[in-house]
């Protein structure tokens, strides 16, 4: 039990009150920087409150984009692109990694736990590490500058498939034998038996592996030649990077605070799932 100290209480809070305050200042740096015009960014001192021009930058990114080189797209057209690859790669990673944990766990075939260690240590192969034979499969099989070719080199996810044989191992035998003496079919028992206990679980990797799609640059970059299938981080670095001209700061600001929305909106509305996934997950 902890004592009830208002000293360690004060301080805690304290704690607490200081981390958001150096987390959130970027954030609030970032929003105030899209609502001024180029001229006032370029000025110094930088600006600590919001401008006039909110509407008017928010409004030209998202329909007309920059007006320049690959700033041409409008930034709507990335961020649809990011959108699926994500949900792409999160409910990829999950329909693979659950049938994958399913089976090793509840069928008896040679080389199982061999199978099962084998997947584990990709998680030693990164995919800047097979990066290049990666692209060399991806190209000879035609799927560059797809959504197919963003998203299925990346499906493929062994901590997925270690978190859920974890928690298919926790599942009490007496459940799986009433089953069988029922009469249920292996995959009955998956479609209604663990599937629905496995749905915090799902949720938690769901939030985990939608962030690690939607954060994804090195292989998009890699992969993709038409701006119909960039993506929104793409867009960031591109225009942060311009040559031979000054990054349209207020612009870009916009673009990023619109890139960080759709996470932040799964992980708020998927956070008491996210949670209990987590914790039931470390049970």
């Amino acid at each position: 039990m902890v004592e009830n100290r208002p000293f360690t209480t004060f301080l805690s809070h304290l704690v607490v009150i200081v981390g958001v305050l150096i987390i959130a200042f970027p954030v609030w740096m970032t929003f105030v920087a899209s609502t001024h015009d180029q001229q006032t960014m370029l000025r110094s001192p930088v600006p600590l409150l919001p401008g006039p021009y909110l509407f008017d930058n928010y409004t030209q990114v998202l329909l007309q984009g920059f007006g320049r080189g690959f700033g041409g797209a409008p930034i709507w057209v990335t961020l649809m692109n990011s959108l699926v690859m994500a949900l792409g790669v999160a409910l990829g990673k999950i329909a693979i990694s659950i049938i994958s944990a399913f089976a090793i766990v509840y069928f008896r075939f040679p080389f199982r736990m061999a199978f099962f260690w084998a997947i584990f240590v990709t998680l030693m192969l990164p995919v800047e590490v097979r990066i290049v034979p990666t692209y060399g499969v991806v190209a000879n099989l035609g799927m560059l500058n797809s959504y197919s070719g963003l998203i299925i080199p990346l499906i493929a996810s062994a901590t997925a498939t270690f978190l859920f044989r974890q928690f298919f191992l926790s599942v009490p035998d007496e459940l799986t034998e009433a089953a069988r003496v029922d009469g249920a079919s292996p995959m009955r028992f998956f479609w209604d038996i663990l599937l629905p206990m496995s749905r915090t679980t799902i949720a938690a990797l769901f939030v985990i592996q939608f962030i690690y799609g939607w954060n994804q640059y090195l292989w998009p970059l890699l992969i993709t030649t038409k701006e119909s299938f960039y993506t929104v981080v793409m867009a960031v670095s591109r225009q942060a990077n311009v040559v031979d001209a000054t990054p349209s700061w207020n612009l870009l600001m916009a673009m990023a605070m619109l890139a960080m929305v759709p996470p932040v909106l799964v992980v708020v509305f998927m956070q008491r799932q996210f949670v209990r996934g987590l914790v039931e997950t470390e049970k």
